[in-house]
């Protein structure tokens, strides 16, 4: 009798730890605004349980990608989590083709209202998470960080924050000034799927993120968005330049964010995990655990601020822009 009692006291406890282990599930989700049902693979971590009020974390798949993205992506997710690098959150990667996360032109499709609209409200209702946007940011590679400057920029009232790894966006504010070096990866017949026949050049620059940028500027200041962009010096697909881009036009126009170069970093390859892991620290860092007062930080600036101003240095003075070229002519 002993040893029956202790054989179902350990099948408890191995069952109680199996439950506790970090969880990768998928849904479906079905939608009149996109093709449907949407796969969904969501992943919960140790100890998950509903009434946590846990924040969410969009991390979106890149061209050609789908859900199972959040699969290969969890081994570095589970990392973070255990150094600490991340809070106990929700990880979510929707199926979206190879859509941009955008509203088709023809209203067929309409990713980024589904996104926002129906998915986001379902999964903090079924899981239980935190509506607080402090709670809520989105991150993603490639066709995946397009998507979360999009998804950022159009809606920083959702959003606490953003990182997008070598975003698909192209060094241009006109679909006409985009040269083919920076979209040969996205023929004619793309375009035209999503932006209309002809493309509508008009929907392209307002879906364009440096043109989002200038649009919604005074909104993206007010909600002190958290933004983070990165790419590779390598990059196969001259994503470095549209990054860059974006970098400049950001900083001529004082929307704060974090940029790096990553040197000797390619579009794929071994550099990944660890850009990943950096971008989740961001995210954690900025919106979901920010640290507390600084005050050696505080004491500092309040003696700059004093010798700026004794030098007649006008607290208000603007940033001056990049200028076209630093290179001799």
């Amino acid at each position: 009798m002993l040893r029956i009692v202790l054989g179902a006291m350990l099948a408890l406890f191995t069952a109680g730890l199996a439950q506790a282990a970090p969880r990768l599930e998928t849904l479906e989700l079905s939608s009149k605004l996109v093709p449907s049902p949407v796969k969904v693979s969501v992943l919960l971590p140790d100890g998950y349980q509903a009434s946590q009020k846990l924040p969410l974390v969009l991390m979106l798949h890149g061209g050609g990608g789908d859900n199972g993205f959040l699969a290969r992506m969890q081994p570095t997710v589970e990392a973070a989590w255990a150094a600490g690098d991340l809070p106990p959150a929700v990880v979510v990667t929707p199926d979206v083709g190879r859509s941009l996360y955008m509203d088709f032109k023809d209203g067929s499709q309409k990713w980024e209202t589904f996104l926002v609209s129906e998915m986001i409200p379902e999964l903090r209702r079924r899981y239980g998470l935190s509506p607080e946007r402090g709670k809520t940011v989105v991150t993603g590679i490639s066709m995946g960080g397009l998507g979360s400057l999009r998804l950022g920029f159009d809606y920083p009232e959702v959003f606490g924050g953003l990182a997008a790894m070598e975003p698909g966006i192209e060094p241009a504010l006109g679909f006409d000034d985009v040269k083919m070096r920076n979209r040969f990866q996205r023929d004619d017949k793309f375009f035209r799927s999503i932006f209309g026949d002809p493309v509508d050049k008009a929907l392209w620059k307002r879906s364009n993120p440096a043109n989002m940028v200038l649009a919604n500027k005074a909104a993206i200041l007010k909600s002190n968005l958290a933004i983070y962009i990165e790419v590779g010096d390598l990059d196969m697909f001259h994503l470095d330049e549209g990054t860059e881009f974006l970098h400049r036009v950001m900083w001529d126009n004082g929307v704060p964010h974090e940029y790096r170069l990553v040197r000797n970093a390619d579009h794929t390859g071994k550099t990944v995990t660890a850009r990943m892991r950096d971008a989740l620290r961001f995210l954690s860092r900025e919106v979901l655990n920010p640290p507390g007062p600084d005050p050696v930080r505080d004491e500092n600036k309040g003696r700059i601020d004093r010798m700026r101003r004794a030098m007649g240095v006008p607290d208000d003075e603007p940033r001056p822009p990049f200028p076209a070229t630093i290179l001799p002519q």
